[in-house]
């Protein structure tokens, strides 16, 4: 079952009577309904189109937010071989928002490490809908460490509202292992890829996002807050969350042309959720052509050149 967001009403009406008249004819072999049905199939394509041929940034931040998008488990799933998940920060527990192990990519020796939301009603609990604790930005440091022990590429995959603002998070260092994460990001002396796959949301997608290379989904967000947020401090109105999307720029389209992000990786009309498999290969594709670009570079090149990269955003001539 589809689940439309509020935009789409109109698409979801379509829809449905094309399918409630496929419903009659498998009721009722003899009814003559197929043509109808097309002509609603057309209709529908042609307003997919329309709808998401012009999304405003409001709408990005829906689409990639949506529920049924591809999440970090289904891309481990599709894109890595012998993953060996490894758990724990060794100091407090294992926090199940952050997954990450060992693995092959292409064949190749890999550290993957992102965030998962949960599907369902029991995963999301589970994985506290993808917002990190303080245990889980240390087991990312952990498992960077290693990485960089063992001379391997560390490839992480963001999907994120924030991380979690509890009074037990707060008390066991949030802040702080928030810091020493993006801190790890930039001192680690191996190929470091990242890609925004939903939501990139404040200090908890950063620190995991501090890379050589950042790509993006096409109807990705990634910003320093949410709109809602956003607009409930600057207006105190958290209703005016779609002029806060407008002014945080925070679509992949405008964070490529501010450098933020390398590259933006399309998705299917419609957005991910309607071509799980394409967008997974297109981002399996994009990952295998970032770790050729960083291919052969020294230890100190790639510390050196995230460490540019980074401290000179907001200024000309960021380095490559």
């Amino acid at each position: 079952m589809t689940n439309y967001l509020e935009f789409e009403k109109p698409l979801a009406e379509i829809e449905g009577k094309a399918e409630e008249l496929r419903a009659m004819a498998r009721e009722n072999p003899e009814a003559d309904v197929e043509k109808e049905a097309q002509a609603l199939d057309k209709k529908a394509e042609e307003m997919l189109k329309t709808l998401y041929g012009s999304l405003t940034p409001w709408r990005k931040c829906q689409v990639a937010r949506h529920p049924d998008r591809p999440h970090c488990k289904d891309y481990i799933d599709a894109l890595f071989t012998e993953f060996t998940p490894l758990a724990g920060d060794r100091g407090f527990a294992d926090d199940h928002a952050v997954m990450g192990g060992l693995a092959r990519f292409n064949g190749r020796p890999v550290m993957v490490i992102g965030q998962e939301k949960g599907s369902d009603t029991k995963s999301r609990i589970e994985h506290n809908f993808g917002m990190a604790r303080p245990e889980g930005y240390r087991k990312a440091i952990r498992l960077m460490d290693l990485a960089d022990r063992f001379g391997i590429p560390v490839i992480t995959l963001v999907d994120t509202p924030g991380a979690y603002p509890g009074k037990g998070a707060e008390e066991r260092g949030q802040s702080e292992a928030i810091a020493r994460s993006t801190e790890k990001c930039l001192a680690i002396k191996v190929p470091l890829i990242s890609v925004i796959i939903g939501e990139g949301g404040s200090g908890g997608a950063v620190a995991f996002a501090t890379a050589n290379r950042v790509a993006m989904l096409e109807h990705s967000i990634y910003s320093v807050i949410t709109p809602e947020g956003c607009a409930s401090i600057l207006w105190k109105d958290a209703g005016k969350m779609r002029e806060a999307a407008e002014a945080l720029r925070l679509t992949a389209k405008d964070l490529r042309e501010l450098a933020i992000c390398d590259r933006v990786i399309k998705e299917p009309l419609g957005g991910a959720h309607r071509g799980k498999k394409d967008v997974i290969k297109s981002v399996g594709i994009a990952i295998s052509e970032m770790l050729g670009e960083l291919e052969g570079k020294s230890g100190e090149e790639l510390k050196k050149s995230r460490r540019t990269k980074f401290l000179g955003m907001g200024t000309k001539g960021l380095a490559a």
